[in-house]
């Protein structure tokens, strides 16, 4: 269908705004969030709900949770950052309600020389530390809701910021899940594919770790009586590798490892950590319980104790979610833009919020690559794009109440 008159007022208010975005881009991808860097983390936070706020939202920052100790080694530092919630919900002539989810953290290291937005030569593209993952989504939402706001349109909306997507949301899943239960529709604005695909289905996730206890002893005087800890940490990577079937949809990746501490010492202490991609919860639940059988009993030599966390549950595309694939490539095809349906091994807090019951789509951010990398770039084009379709979208499910067939 054509876009509506009001719609092209909202787009065209956009691109107005393109100059904007890229200037709020710049500014957030200059404040380091790498790391659970929590200075960065909280004045980002700061800018965006100061934002918010002005729109009539509702603040709320949620304390974060605990998480298991054994899972430090998957990345985070010590400290539990908060969760800021952002909601705008009693809003007349809403029919629906669309929840925004973004996360302020990046993987880059806030002291390294990655910090800022280095636009190329042509002006087409920009790297910079999380310009695409996730802080160009983060802009576009800013400047949609802003925009949906000028043009007066009715919208029910919300908006989760997280800062610790990036090392599992372990400390804002409880969060994440209880916002959802409120919304009709959830929007994750994690970057698109590079051809600029929305991703509508995800395998899970999770984190486990192996710890093995041997016995100690001298490697020259004693080594008979010594039980080698790392021999059998090593039985047990390669028992995990066997458990990989990609072609299933199931993967199993070992990394740190942790053992030993002089090499004329036979070790009495091994750990490794681990991720698993599984493709349905059946696989999940065949892929924990091989895990779990590595484990032996307590006065066992060596003894394999096995920790896991399974906390990112498969994302299927259901019918539900269908339907709002649908009506965003609707959306887009109205704008003259393209929007594909792709997959990937990838997870995020879409995860979450769709296993809490909310159907969610969750690459409608900017597109770019290099994500995890010094090479990270970001399609400068690819912000008002992307904030047009977000608005229109956010626009008509208010409206309409429903995600409408394509």
């Amino acid at each position: 269908m054509p876009v509506t008159h009001a719609e092209q007022r909202l787009c065209d208010s956009l691109k107005a705004r393109a100059p904007a975005m890229l200037a709020d881009l710049t500014r957030l991808v200059a404040i380091p969030t790498g790391l659970n860097h929590r200075a960065g983390l909280d004045e980002t936070r700061g800018i965006i709900t100061q934002r918010l706020e002005a729109l009539g939202a509702h603040i709320s920052i949620v304390p974060g949770q605990e998480r298991d100790s054994w899972l430090a080694a998957t990345g985070a530092e010590p400290g539990v950052p908060p969760t800021a919630i952002c909601h705008k919900l009693h809003v007349p002539g809403a029919r629906s309600s669309v929840l925004l989810a973004g996360h302020l953290d990046t993987v880059h290291d806030p002291a390294g020389p990655f910090r800022e937005l280095t636009l190329s030569s042509d002006g087409r593209t920009a790297t910079g530390p999380g310009c695409v993952d996730m802080k160009g989504g983060l802009v576009i939402a800013i400047h949609a809701l802003e925009a949906l706001a000028e043009a007066g349109i009715p919208c029910a909306w919300g908006f989760v910021l997280n800062s610790d997507e990036e090392t599992g949301s372990y400390h804002s899943d409880a969060t994440l899940r209880a916002e959802a239960r409120t919304y009709t529709y959830g929007i994750a604005l994690e970057p698109a594919l590079p051809d600029g695909s929305l991703v509508v289905e995800r395998p899970g996730s999770g984190q486990f770790m192996i710890e093995v206890h041997g016995k100690a002893s001298h490697v020259g005087r004693d080594f008979a009586s010594g039980v080698s800890a790392v021999n059998a940490m090593a039985r047990a990577i390669l028992d995990v590798a066997a458990m990989a079937n990609p072609a299933a949809g199931v993967i199993t990746n070992i990394g740190p490892l942790q053992g030993g501490a002089a090499a004329n010492v036979v070790p009495d202490l091994a750990r490794a950590w681990g991720n698993a991609r599984f493709a349905s919860q059946r696989h999940a639940d065949d892929l924990g319980a091989r895990l779990d059988a590595l484990a032996t009993p307590s006065d066992a030599l060596p003894r394999i104790d096995i920790r896991r966390s399974f906390n990112r549950p498969p994302k299927p595309l259901t019918p539900a979610t269908e339907q709002l694939a649908l009506a965003a490539r609707a959306v887009a095809e109205d704008l003259g833009q393209k929007l594909p349906f792709g997959k990937t091994g990838g997870v995020c807090d879409g995860n979450n919020l769709q296993a809490a019951g909310l159907p969610t789509i969750d690459t409608l951010g900017v597109r770019g690559g290099g994500l995890h990398t010094p090479q990270e770039w970001i399609e400068i084009t690819s912000l008002l794009e992307r904030a047009q379709m977000l608005a229109v979208l956010i626009a008509r499910l208010c409206e309409r109440g429903t995600a409408p067939d394509a």
